[in-house]
């Protein structure tokens, strides 16, 4: 655990102290996040924060390697090696896509090189747990899932960084969960506690701690498609290391069930959920209105909160505890096998339930509103 709070400091030491100088250099570059109609920035902001974070993520990472405890083991230094190949080539596009602007289209065949290139240095989906039984994928299915996972992570934080340290809070909420789930089932299950996935999510955690002062509200520089792409690679090639860094027979005896073998490709998806929440009813209602899903409108989840009068850092707060109620959540359901985890998991989900209506349910006067005897 020692060197793992070492990893998490690292990461966020680099990525904090480089996010000035990233964004001297963004300002230098015109890499500016430009105020456009559906935006909540009314200034131009400075891009790179993303590259920041790749900096903190892989100094942490390649010190990790000289560590004794996480850097004896040969795989956990491929599957790190991969995934630090992969992220820098999708930051790289990231990158571009702030300065250029680049089609759609063309941003997301980076994403699927970027995704492929994690497949060709092995990092690859192996199997799919379903209802009593694990499915062995072939060359291909393995590899179309596991591209398929990578780019649909990348687009959901990039669906949610729509306020100031909303997909850094997340992610990094997520992250913490991750890790804690990956380090405990290891515990539990009497398995070698050095695994990819829980080095890669607590160096998430500690870039996205790095970065936050530099983007909450008020931000100073935004992480960008840089950012949001990495961030989404990162935690779907962690959980995708660990499925094939674990003994799948021995988490069924132990925890008795398919749970534990359920949550390593769960999880991302529950970190995550807003995000996809808001990627599912994106591509709903701009179908429905006939067009494009990949164009953007003013009306995502943080879009509804704001009309409600919630102030920005209200609304990420807000955004922040659901998405902790559903990582953790989640976590006691493979953590904590006892009669009482469904009580537990179901306050969370009611909870969260009441939370949601009540904030996206129920119009909130501001103070301005309420001196001018308007309402909404």
């Amino acid at each position: 655990m020692r060197e793992y709070l070492l990893v998490l400091c690292i990461a966020a030491a680099v990525t904090y102290l480089l996010s000035g100088v990233c964004r001297r250099l963004a300002l230098r570059t015109g890499a500016m996040a430009r105020v456009r109609d559906r935006d909540v920035h009314t200034i131009e902001m400075p891009y790179f924060g993303g590259v920041a974070m790749l900096a903190g993520v892989a100094a942490a990472i390649l010190i990790s390697w000289q560590l004794p405890f996480l850097g004896r083991l040969a795989t956990v230094q491929q599957d790190s090696r991969a995934v630090l190949v992969a992220a820098a080539v999708i930051c790289l596009v990231g990158v571009l896509d702030d300065v250029f602007e680049l089609p759609p289209l063309t941003k997301f065949a980076g994403q699927v090189f970027a995704a492929g290139i994690a497949v060709a240095l092995g990092v690859k989906m192996l199997w799919i747990p379903l209802p009593n039984q694990i499915v062995s994928l072939d060359g291909t299915t393995s590899v179309a899932i596991t591209v398929f996972f990578i780019v649909l992570c990348s687009n959901a934080v990039n669906f949610v960084d729509g306020l100031d340290g909303l997909a850094t809070g997340v992610v990094g909420i997520g992250a913490l969960a991750f890790f804690a789930y990956s380090y405990l089932l290891t515990v539990t299950a009497g398995l070698t506690r050095a695994t990819t996935s829980s080095l890669v999510t607590v160096a998430i955690a500690g870039a996205c701690l790095g970065f936050l002062p530099h983007n909450f509200f008020p931000a100073r520089m935004f992480m960008g498609d840089s950012g949001a792409m990495l961030l989404g690679l990162l935690l779907a090639t962690s959980a995708i290391s660990f499925t094939g860094q674990i003994d799948i027979s021995q988490l069924q005896d132990d925890q008795g069930g398919l749970v534990p073998t359920v949550l390593p490709l769960v999880l991302p998806l529950a970190i995550l959920a807003l995000p996809f929440l808001d990627l599912t009813l994106a591509f709903i209602r701009r179908t429905y209105a006939g067009k494009w899903w990949f164009l953007p409108d003013k009306q995502h989840l943080h879009h509804r909160l704001l009309e409600r009068g919630h102030s920005q850092r209200r609304a990420v707060m807000l955004m922040y505890v659901w998405s902790a109620l559903v990582s953790f959540g989640v976590i006691i359901l493979g953590v904590v096998q006892t009669e009482r985890q469904w009580t537990v998991v179901a306050i969370g989900a009611v909870c969260a339930l009441v939370l949601m209506v009540v904030t996206l349910g129920r119009p909130v006067r501001t103070k301005h509103q309420i001196r001018r005897g308007e309402s909404l």
